[in-house]
């Protein structure tokens, strides 16, 4: 990240409370870089200009982490896509660009026809 401009950011999230974890779980979430504006949404100027650059990485329990992109679709929505070609589903963000990528944030993420919320635990 020491060669993206300035407002690049690692962020992190952990699955949040919801039926099956309590607690949430710290071993289910997402780990993306992306370009944050001054009020900590995404950028998508800089996400245009950088978009290599702008990759995730699925982790879970029991599972090889999954390494993927964040892409923006049609229609100007964001998504987290694991498959280049594009044959598998993409996970989609909801109203990622209207989410403010702050600690102690909630966002959701729609994973295989469910919705899941998560918690923004850093952003650095």
């Amino acid at each position: 990240m020491t060669q993206l401009p300035h407002g690049f950011r690692q962020i992190r999230m952990e699955l949040a409370r919801e039926k099956g974890h309590p607690d949430g779980a710290r071993n289910h979430g997402y780990s993306f870089v992306a370009p944050l504006d001054s009020a900590g949404r995404i950028d998508a100027a800089e996400w245009a200009k950088h978009r290599d650059s702008c990759r995730v990485v699925k982790f879970r329990p029991d599972e090889a982490d999954e390494v993927g992109h964040l892409v923006r679709r049609p229609g100007g929505s964001w998504a987290f896509r694991y498959d280049i070609s594009g044959t598998d589903d993409d996970e989609a963000g909801y109203r990622f660009g209207d989410e403010r990528f702050e600690v102690g944030e909630y966002v959701s993420v729609h994973e295989d026809d469910e919705m899941h919320t998560f918690r923004v635990v850093s952003v650095v």
